[in-house]
């Protein structure tokens, strides 16, 4: 009964939370073909949908060259103040991003430091290929010169605005570990200045959204060849929802990654954006073009991380899964499709459930147990790791440039 009752009110306040915002726009379905790369041989006697998914397949076989790059040249260090780059019109949030203004006008807010440099790979849109991303330089024991050097990159939900995970980044600076808190594309001063959310993360234009995916998987790649130029040997990469995609996408694809922390996990791509309650309006525009669920997962296969599962499991690493029971976003059944893939694959992962849904993990109390839990892991992986405890290997190879985009630097 009570257990009920516990449901009940959950799954209330998340649907009150997921409901709240207002300016979320039901846009029609695009194809978005010209935002991938062409096919060499299109198949005209298909429509539309059989040609996405054809090409989809073809990325996800050949998915080194779609996520590969070249490692960017312009890397910088820029010092501002910090903004806050709300995706909500909400009075609060308004009024916080007020206050923020007011002090930074004023000189009573502290200068950040933000790595930035130019995405490899390129976007329609000028603001949103200058990578930007806040640096949180851990101190150095000098009681211990010869301790290897860690750092995290942190990848936040969905339309976070650019404060999101910076107290997380703040909490692994005092365990010794450096952080690079990523803006993902589309996100706070990457996004166009047309939209009020970062909608062109993820909306109808599946080409954008497939591409906005390689972006961000290859910018996270572009932050570990800035971290392994400072010294930094041991990485890892933090993603909740969104980012968590994003996050598994790029370490599939890069094996410097070793320690790997997944705040809310899923599968298939398409199977979110179809059940999830924060995309129901996305999905709105699918059905509308008359696209069923089962085409979309095929539609998104290649930014799926199921699709990469195998490539994932193949090199040793250590994982923490972090799922949500009340979670209508991220529904319970794909985070436990998860845990299955892993333990079948040989994944060396742990797993704990949150007694809350998706967006109910940004509030009290649930806020400091998810923190708790990614912390502690975090901790003692990289201990583990500088202890040489670990069975994973530590690879700092740079990373092969696509020839595509190689050509283009």
């Amino acid at each position: 009964m009570l257990s009920r009752l516990y449901a009940k009110w959950m799954y209330d306040w998340e649907f009150a939370l997921t409901t709240r915002d207002k300016n979320r726009i039901v846009r029609p379905l695009e194809w978005g073909f010209d935002w991938l790369p062409p096919v060499p041989h299109p198949e005209s006697h298909l429509n539309d949908r059989a040609r996405m998914i054809a090409l989809s397949a073809r990325i996800a076989e050949n998915s080194d060259e779609f996520f590969g790059y070249a490692t960017p040249t312009d890397f910088r260090l820029e010092v501002r103040h910090p903004q806050l780059f709300p995706t909500n019109v909400r009075p609060e949030t308004l009024a916080r991003d007020a206050e923020l203004r007011r002090k930074a006008e004023a000189g009573e807010l502290k200068e950040a430091r933000f790595l930035r440099f130019t995405s490899p790979l390129r976007s329609k849109y000028p603001e949103n290929d200058q990578v930007n991303a806040r640096w949180f330089p851990a101190p150095r024991d000098a009681s211990n010169p010869n301790q290897p050097r860690q750092a995290m990159i942190v990848a936040p939900q969905w339309n976070a605005d650019a404060f999101s995970h910076n107290a997380l980044c703040q909490i692994f600076n005092r365990f010794g570990i450096s952080c690079l808190r990523l803006s993902k594309p589309y996100h706070d001063i990457r996004r166009p200045a047309e939209i009020e959310r970062s909608d062109y993360a993820c909306s109808a234009n599946i080409g954008r959204t497939m591409a906005a995916c390689r972006q961000a998987a290859v910018d996270i790649r572009s932050c570990c060849d800035w971290l392994n130029a400072q010294g930094f040997d041991q990485l890892g990469i933090l993603g909740t929802s969104l980012g968590s995609c994003y996050g598994f996408i790029a370490a599939a694809h890069d094996p410097r990654l070793q320690i790997c922390a997944f705040n809310h996990a899923s599968t298939w791509f398409g199977d979110v954006v179809w059940t999830g309650q924060s995309t129901r309006h996305i999905r709105e525009g699918f059905e509308q073009a008359g696209l069923t669920q089962n085409a979309l997962r095929e539609v998104y296969r290649a930014i799926s991380p199921m699709t990469y599962m195998d490539r994932f499991a193949a090199t040793p690493r250590r994982v923490l899964v972090v799922h949500a029971k009340y979670d209508l976003t991220f529904l319970e059944e794909f985070s436990q499709e998860v845990i299955r893939a892993f333990a079948a694959h040989r994944v060396d992962f742990i797993e704990r459930t949150l007694p809350c849904g998706h967006y109910t993990t940004g509030e009290a109390p649930y806020k400091f147990m998810d923190a708790w839990h990614l912390c502690k892991f975090i901790r003692s992986s990289f201990k583990q790791l500088a202890a040489g405890n670990l069975d994973l290997r530590a690879i700092s190879t740079p990373p092969m440039p696509a020839k595509d985009e190689a050509a283009s630097h």
